[in-house]
């Protein structure tokens, strides 16, 4: 009854394409969601297998043995989540106070907690400053001045730009210090004596493009370069996030990856810390997003699907143009479909002209996997809807 056999898209890889997937990936078992949908469904849930999570975590170290992962937190905050990367070992990123309130809870060391967040708020710096956080982001002189102002010994690593040709999402623009102005704040950090002491950068979101890394990492190491010149100390070099899940393009394996990162760090003298900020690497794959159809409608000659979860309820990503398998256990002749959450908000409008079956309707279940990252994490209470369940195995 619950086997979903009938999936919104078949993609054939193009030829060019079919050299990326050389590694065999991980998905949460559909049984153990037979298993829940046994005492019946009640509104939206995310089910975990943090079994998965382990295997993804230990992954990543056994590909790249000189970068120690600090998760990104942002990407699923579940306690359990969290708990099962700290027993793997992982380091953590943050965005804010409250995912280091969580962290702390958790017993994670403040050490091994490193704020990433290129723009913070003089309260938040005051609050991270009180707990022991040592590391912090900055993109600008002003975010130099204003931690230095805060925390005068803190550490600080520069988040620099690079390409993001071949991600999904590219995050240029928004952070990340351009060439023109490294100088400055590097300058700006001699001048008051701040321990400038690291860079970053971020290749982009699902990137598929392995030399990313190798361009970031060459550009670092000029600025480590230009840092030593001004007497400053570069000791950390993190190499940031992107790393790719799989969904329906296919995507190059971590250890595709990691041998164009290790080449590019093979000399990096091991005084230098080297980290990744991965967040759905480590989590996505582990889970399937299950909802149900609360109703359908045909206006002007189109179909129209409504989920009891949407853009408001942890589908946010699908907006943004991330396309994921969509299963269903109909078996009727695929047609196009518009896709909409429960909501009364207009943008509330996840896809259109997605092939499903013809037979869909009111209170058929929807299971989409690899959904571990980025849903739970975005869902609100919008318009008085639940937030979905989040069920770790």
């Amino acid at each position: 009854m619950f086997t979903p056999i009938t999936s919104a898209v078949v993609h054939k890889q193009p030829e060019s394409e079919v050299l990326f997937d050389t590694h065999p990936e991980i998905s949460l078992d559909f049984a153990r969601i037979k298993e829940k949908l046994l005492h019946g469904y009640d509104k939206p849930f995310l089910i975990i297998d943090s079994h998965i999570i382990r295997q993804k975590t230990r992954r990543f170290m056994a590909a790249l043995p000189r970068v120690r992962p600090h998760y990104a937190v942002k990407a699923n905050p579940d306690r359990r989540v969290l708990k099962t990367l700290m027993e793997e070992g992982a380091g953590f990123e943050i965005a804010s106070i409250a995912e280091l309130d969580l962290l702390l809870e958790l017993g994670v060391p403040v050490k091994e907690i490193f704020y990433s967040n290129p723009m913070k708020s003089r309260a938040y710096l005051e609050y991270a400053a009180t707990k022991g956080v040592e590391w912090y982001v900055l993109d600008s002189v002003e975010e130099l001045r204003k931690i230095v102002s805060v925390k005068s010994d803190a550490k600080m690593y520069l988040r620099i730009d690079t390409p993001n040709i071949g991600s999904d999402w590219p995050l240029a623009g928004k952070f990340g210090t351009h060439l023109a102005d490294i100088n400055a704040i590097i300058e700006e950090a001699a001048k008051i004596k701040a321990d400038l002491a690291g860079v970053t950068f971020h290749v982009g979101s699902q990137c598929r493009n392995p030399q990313n890394w190798r361009v970031g990492i060459e550009r670092a190491l000029r600025v480590f370069a230009d840092m030593r010149e001004m007497g400053l100390n570069p000791r950390l070099l993190n190499i940031g996030g992107g790393y790719p899940v799989r969904h329906l393009k296919p995507i190059p394996a971590i250890e595709i990856i990691a041998d164009v990162i290790n080449e590019a760090i093979a000399e990096l003298s091991d005084e230098i810390q080297i980290i990744a900020e991965p967040g759905r690497y480590l989590v996505s794959d582990s889970a399937y997003f299950v909802c149900q159809v609360v109703g359908t409608a045909i206006r002007n000659g189109n179909r129209w699907m409504y989920w009891d979860a949407g853009m408001f309820g942890g589908m946010i990503e699908v907006t943004e143009g991330l396309t994921y398998e969509i299963l269903t256990d109909r078996t009727g002749n695929c047609v196009p479909w518009s896709i909409a959450g429960p909501t009364c908000d207009s943008v509330d409008i996840l896809m259109h002209d997605v092939m499903l079956p013809a037979d869909i309707q009111e209170g058929d279940l929807i299971y989409i996997p690899n959904t571990g990252a980025y849903t739970t994490a975005y869902a609100s209470n919008f318009n008085g809807f639940p937030l979905p369940d989040v069920d770790v195995i």
